[in-house]
């Protein structure tokens, strides 16, 4: 009977979910087109007359003359209209942008006392430092691999259906700020990025692979002073258990939070941008569904049929995650769901913190998608020895960077620089990212979903 009442809320929740991601689809468009229509026609009326001024400026070689100036000023002025017409209609939409952002800072206080303590108990009951290494090494194997197949699918993709020669957009000019800072690969900067300085600022600030670097190092301490350590485990234990509760009570919330963020996301996109870049847009989605089929297809060789149990049991915190364009939301839901599938709690707590910093699936394919697709819309022929390099570091500058702000954004960046392909370039899909960003976010819950489940069973810790 317990388990048909927890069946029946979980297939609740789903359901208002679902409920509240169409009406706030609906109130959104209603929104667009009536409460902050005014707003968006500035804003749009601007950013054409700003390009326009900018292709001017570029035929402007002598910037002593006093057009370009005049240019220059004109463009600064436009700018200005466009952030206050920007910051006005922000404020209109602020009472739902707030019920997503409460829900996402609730999920976001959640994860790192969450990862921490489930990491410790797990390495902790895992016993030795071998172990450790041994799953530690097929887990990395699985997420190297994975993120290959997906950079290689999506520049698979753009390379056949060519989206940026296919669409004609007018290009931004080469001195476009994107407002994005570009990412430049350092062994210093990564491993400063991996090592905490301090724990509680790795904790403050939700730096996972830092409290993931800790929590191994606790854990494994806690298992070698035996007898004493055994405190420790069942306190760490309790207070899981105490946040996985809190986590029950945060997901009441997730309707509302749902509802909030697609009527802030469509009012302030519109549907008009679909028809604008419904090639773009139609062409990534069909790679992400292909990745899902790969994924689940890799899935299945480790547990057959049950890849479809596996589905059921996820496809909450896959539709929280699209809806609220935020994997770290999902995670929580995702790792008690991946429980309840039949994965030890030792490989779920170990597994899945590292995969949101080292296996974002879809994040991954968007970077070859976008960077090709950026090139291509600026005639920027790359031969395939070109674009395997550039494979190659887009793999290694994204390990890591997760906690970043618009992390797929500053690693594109960083790439185009690499490459001389023109940054400003991004300003084409800083529109539409949004959007893009709802379908990289459930992947990435899908991706690392799959990969705890072939860990477990490859670790013969999968029960059921």
């Amino acid at each position: 009977m317990a388990e048909i009442s927890t069946s029946t809320k979980k297939n609740r929740l789903t359901l208002y979910i679902l409920i509240a991601l169409v009406l706030g689809i609906g109130l959104g468009f209603v929104l667009n087109t009536s409460y902050v229509s005014t707003e968006n026609q500035r804003i749009a009326t601007a950013e054409v007359t700003i390009k326009s001024l900018q292709n001017q400026l570029t035929t402007l070689h002598d910037t002593t003359f006093p057009a370009y100036h005049s240019l220059k000023a004109e463009i600064e002025s436009l700018s200005k209209s466009k952030s206050a017409a920007i910051i006005a209609r922000d404020d209109k939409l602020e009472p739902f942008s707030l019920l997503a952002d409460i829900f996402l800072r609730l999920i976001k206080m959640i994860v790192a006392p969450l990862v921490f303590t489930t990491l410790v108990v797990g390495v902790a009951k895992l016993g030795d430092i071998k172990s450790v290494g041994r799953i530690g090494g097929k887990t990395l194997l699985w997420f190297f691999s994975a993120s290959f197949a997906s950079l290689f699918l999506g520049m698979m993709l753009v390379n056949f259906f060519k989206p940026g020669v296919a669409m004609h957009l007018p290009l931004p000019g080469a001195a476009v700020d994107t407002g994005i800072k570009k990412t430049a690969l350092t062994l210093r900067e990564f491993l400063y990025h991996v090592f905490p300085s301090s724990v509680f600022e790795s904790m403050a600030k939700n730096e996972i692979l830092q409290i993931v670097v800790f929590a191994l190092f606790f854990g494994v301490a806690t298992a070698a002073i035996g007898e004493k350590g055994e405190i420790v485990i069942k306190a760490m234990d309790a207070i899981a258990h105490v946040i996985l509760k809190i986590t029950g009570y945060v997901m009441k919330a997730a309707p509302v939070a749902v509802f909030g963020a697609m009527t802030a996301i469509i009012a302030k996109q519109g549907l008009g941008i679909l028809s604008t870049y419904s090639i773009f847009i139609s062409e990534f989605y069909f790679g992400l569904l292909l990745l899902w089929i790969v994924l689940l297809l890799a899935g299945s060789l480790f547990v057959r049929k049950r890849i479809f149990t596996l589905l059921r049991h996820i496809k909450e915190p896959t539709l929280l995650a699209f809806s609220t364009s935020s994997s770290e939301a999902a995670f929580p839901k995702t790792m008690m769901e991946l429980e309840r599938f039949g994965c030890n709690n030792r490989i779920v707590s170990f597994v899945l913190p590292l995969g949101y910093s080292f296996n974002l699936d879809g994040s991954m394919m968007y970077m070859t998608f976008a960077s090709m697709f950026i090139a291509q819309a600026y005639g920027i022929h790359l031969d395939p020895g070109t674009e395997l390099s550039m494979l190659l570091v887009l793999m290694l500058t994204s390990k890591g960077i997760a906690g970043v702000p618009r992390a797929s954004l500053v690693v594109i960046a960083g790439t185009l620089a690499t490459f001389n392909i023109p940054e400003a370039g991004l300003a084409l899909l800083l529109g539409i990212d949004p959007l893009l960003d709802m379908g990289r976010s459930a992947t990435n819950v899908i991706g690392n979903s799959v990969a705890t489940v072939a860990v477990s069973k490859w670790e013969n810790s999968l029960n059921g």
